[in-house]
């Protein structure tokens, strides 16, 4: 496997197929019929929030942006759908020049969103609109939902830090944005390196019980681990007998050993053995971090234990139960022909099951109390109400085809701990609810 395959900057492949089949039919289908030229608005939302959450987290928005840019149908990709015969020559030969040349607003990454919030808005003619579809909404499905989770157990963990692990929980190509929409959602840190190279992330790691169970005894792994990296480091002492492990690292590390890590047993009340034991043998200052298939609510759970951080892995990677946004990408504003200023006439999907949606090119502002806290995420069509105008929340992220809205990751996770303040405390209940903001349409 090389640095390409696990997604690292070096040559950039095209995302061009990272696409169902049927955006190219239809493309086909448009190009043949007058209609691909017909300026349209494509909107992403999502319908409902995961059963019981109050909000969600918009992550992914920079991995969009480099999917867009990369969006290219090069001699190779062409190759291939010639040689399948997924669409004929003269879609073959508009392909090869694609290069998407329209507008993207959306809210910022990191940002938190409700049902029927416009968290996109991709605008363009309907051909090359209707071909980001699927791309789009793998990451930010994804991304989001890692995003949320991670809020969560941030909210959850109450200031202690959090180290996100799941990279052998996952696809390995999925644990790289995992780690990166983890660190948006409040995570301090990941354990998987390519997520460190390729976005700047902290790694952290140190050794597993395998490197206990290679060593004649426990205080010789302890021995090398710490002649190696230092009294600084964090010591695993659940392989044998955690109380004799406890003591036997710092016999071998002095008070200054860095950290213990406990992966197993009644977490709350082993945190509270080894804290009182490592204040008896005077390692006041080594702090205590746990793992061990933690979600927020263990993380809840253990709020009076003496827990300095928590590494979590599989519940986090898999969106701790809900593993999508259930993000849609639906077109709701097209004009009547291709004449470049005709009016955009709304249309809107009408069917069953609760899958209908709005139509129209929407705008969104979150209307907030005299006390700056936010209580509606408003969303409508016409003008801005003058008391929402400093309050919108779609941002300009690619003009005529050019992104202009690059930003370091460090600002959508601080941009997301600033949202998240701003909405009412039962935002932060772990307990099943209602989304903690109404959407208002005006």
């Amino acid at each position: 496997m090389n640095a390409a395959d696990l997604g690292l900057p070096v040559d950039v492949p095209s995302t061009a197929l990272f696409t169902d089949q049927y955006e190219l039919t239809m493309l086909q289908a448009a190009l043949r019929a007058g209609t691909a030229d017909r300026r349209s608005v494509f909107e992403v939302f999502t319908r409902r929030l995961p059963e019981g959450r109050r909000y969600g987290v918009l992550a992914g928005v920079g991995r969009v942006l480099d999917a867009v840019e990369n969006f290219r149908f090069d001699p190779g990709v062409l190759g291939f759908l010639r040689e399948r015969g997924i669409v004929d020559e003269p879609t073959l030969e508009w392909l090869s020049r694609y290069r998407f040349s329209g507008d993207i607003w959306g809210y910022p990454e990191g940002e938190v969103y409700f049902p029927g919030s416009p968290v996109l808005r991709v605008e363009g003619s309907f051909a090359e609109c209707v071909l980001l579809e699927t791309v789009i909404l793998s990451i930010l499905n994804h991304d989001s939902a890692i995003a949320a989770a991670a809020s969560r157990m941030s909210a959850a963990a109450g200031g202690r830090r959090l180290i996100e692990m799941g990279a052998r929980r996952t696809h390995e190509l999925a644990a790289v944005a995992s780690a990166r929409a983890a660190y948006v959602g409040g995570f301090d840190s990941t354990s998987d390196l390519a997520a460190g190279f390729r976005y700047g992330i902290p790694t952290v790691g140190t050794s597993a019980h395998a490197f206990t169970l290679l060593h004649d005894s426990e205080r010789d792994a302890f021995r090398a681990q710490v002649d190696t990296l230092g009294r600084g480091t964090t010591l695993l002492v659940d392989t044998y007998d955690v109380t004799e492990a406890v003591r036997t690292a710092v016999e071998v590390a002095g008070p200054e050993l860095g950290a213990v890590r406990i992966d197993s047993g009644d977490l709350l009340l082993v945190a509270h053995r080894v804290r009182a034991q490592l204040d008896e043998l005077g390692a006041r200052d080594t702090k205590i971090v746990v793992t061990s298939d933690l979600d927020e609510y263990a993380i809840a759970s253990l709020a009076a234990a003496p827990v300095d951080a928590y590494g979590v892995g599989t519940q986090l990677v898999t969106g701790s139960g809900h593993p999508t946004g259930s993000m849609v990408y639906k077109l709701v504003a097209r004009a009547g022909s291709a004449d470049p200023k005709a009016p955009l006439v709304p249309v809107a999907k009408k069917s069953l099951g609760g899958k209908a949606s709005v139509g129209g090119r929407k705008w969104a502002a979150r209307r907030r109390d005299a006390d700056g806290i936010a209580e509606a995420e408003v969303v409508g069509t016409g003008p801005v109400p003058p008391e929402l105008a400093e309050e919108q929340l779609l941002v300009e992220l690619v003009k005529g085809g050019d992104v202009v809205a690059r930003e370091p990751l460090e600002a959508a996770r601080a941009r997301h701990i600033a949202a998240r303040a701003g909405l009412p405390m039962s935002a932060m209940q772990l307990s099943r609810g209602e989304p903690v903001l109404p959407t208002e349409y005006v």
